[in-house]
């Protein structure tokens, strides 16, 4: 049997020398109780607790390429739940929960490491909106506290304070609880521990559209391997969730950004948690295998390009060097883009759609990691009794026309 590079790949990391066996280039059978398109770990994630918490596993998912090869892999890494509103806090802190004990469920190591995420502040308008995180988190009973410069330089010794800086550092809001996992090993747990459950995993089979009934219900999808019936069709394809979507005759609000990310050369451990900076939009943490992972926001013109803008780069590490000048040796090891659905309040979609049988998991922005098992479990709730669960409720297509919008951007400045 011959195995394309990425499958390669993917058992080279994952440590399981029969890694591609497990997930054969298989037919599809010819009716399934559920299909998800969008074998990343919002839709591995969806089958499994469907497979898992409701006892369905006449289930496929179905991919274009490689699973866990789209947004999946292309993050940076970064858990968290420090947001601002109830219903951003509500379902952002159900994934953390999830990521505590995510590697005993799956029985596969998700590197998730409780390591903290610091964001700091510089400037007035930054220390009084991280304060009133922390307050508005700890009303919602999630852990955060602010800290002054003296105790961010104690926490992270590395950190200049000094403050003829551009940027200088005038405290920082501390999660504790937050921190970082390896991002495709999420998506090979779930595509493991759902496969053995008795979910389908078809790669390479690219949907081409989506069949309904004369009273509007859905039918099943059409495939590059012809056509596959279900009774219900969940999707979950961050970054062409639009393109889906049409198919089925819906247009949804959704716009689809570039997103970048770079790792540097290997170094031994010198950076001991997650820094975010709001003022310059860039972030940074340290792998387990040494490497400096450095993220941007994202660029400032729709596009399905995987590269974005080079200034946003140069942007980002420019700022990064004037925050901790002990990097400015360091080299770029290679660097990355992803593709992000955002809408117009830059949260996301989890729930029911307009037609009979379609449900939707899209929009998460720069979210979608950090949300995965909280989201997956959220999305087959959903599937399982056609209602959503009261934490994505809010999260359904009618704020877009009552104007009662969770725009979690415009209060934190950022999304990561």
């Amino acid at each position: 049997m011959k195995f394309s590079a990425s499958s390669l790949f993917a058992n080279a990391l994952s440590g399981h020398k029969k890694w591609p066996e497990q997930f054969p280039n298989k037919e599809p059978k010819k009716r399934y109780d559920i299909v998800i398109v969008g074998a990343g770990g919002h839709g591995l994630g969806a089958a499994y607790y469907l497979a898992k918490k409701y006892g369905i596993s006449n289930i496929a998912v179905i991919e274009k390429c490689w699973l866990g090869g789209g947004n999946t892999a292309r993050n940076t890494t970064i858990i968290r739940s420090n947001y601002l509103f109830d219903e951003s806090t509500a379902i952002y802190d159900h994934a953390v929960d999830l990521w505590d004990g995510l590697s005993q469920e799956l029985n596969y190591n998700t590197m998730f490491s409780k390591r903290g995420v610091l964001m700091l502040a510089h400037n007035v308008h930054d220390v009084q909106s991280f304060q009133r995180h922390v307050h508005a988190n700890r009303l919602n009973g999630v852990d955060n506290k602010w800290l002054s410069p003296q105790e961010c330089k104690k926490f992270l010794p590395i950190l200049d304070i000094s403050q003829n800086r551009h940027y200088p550092v005038m405290g920082g809001a501390l999660q504790m609880r937050a921190g970082t996992a390896r991002h495709d090993s999420v998506a090979w747990g779930y595509a493991r521990a759902a496969s053995q459950l008795g979910v389908d995993i078809i790669q390479n089979c690219a949907v081409t559209g989506i069949r309904r009934s004369k009273d509007g219900a859905v039918k099943g999808v059409e495939t590059e391997k012809g056509f596959i019936a279900a009774g219900k069709i969940g999707v979950s394809a961050a970054g062409h969730s639009s393109t889906v979507m049409d198919m089925a005759g819906l247009r949804f609000p959704l716009e689809s950004y570039p997103l970048q990310a770079l790792v540097s050369e290997p170094v031994k451990p010198v950076l001991n948690c997650v820094v975010m900076s709001n003022a310059v939009h860039a972030y940074i943490s340290q792998s387990d295998k040494g490497e400096l992972v450095i993220g941007a926001g994202t660029d400032q013109y729709t596009s399905y390009s995987q590269r974005g803008a080079l200034h946003i780069l140069e942007h980002t590490l420019m700022s990064i060097c004037e925050i901790f000048p002990i990097f400015k040796r360091m080299r770029m090891l290679r660097s990355w883009g992803g593709i992000v659905d955002v809408t117009p309040d830059r949260s996301p979609i989890l729930g029911k759609t307009p037609i009979e049988g379609l449900y939707v998991n899209c929009g998460w922005g720069t979210g979608g990691f950090k949300a995965t098992p909280g989201a997956a479990d959220l999305f087959a709730y959903t599937i399982a009794h056609d209602e959503p669960h009261k934490i994505n409720a809010p999260y359904n297509l009618d704020r877009f026309v009552t104007g009662r919008l969770i725009d979690e951007a415009a209060a934190a400045a950022v999304a990561h």
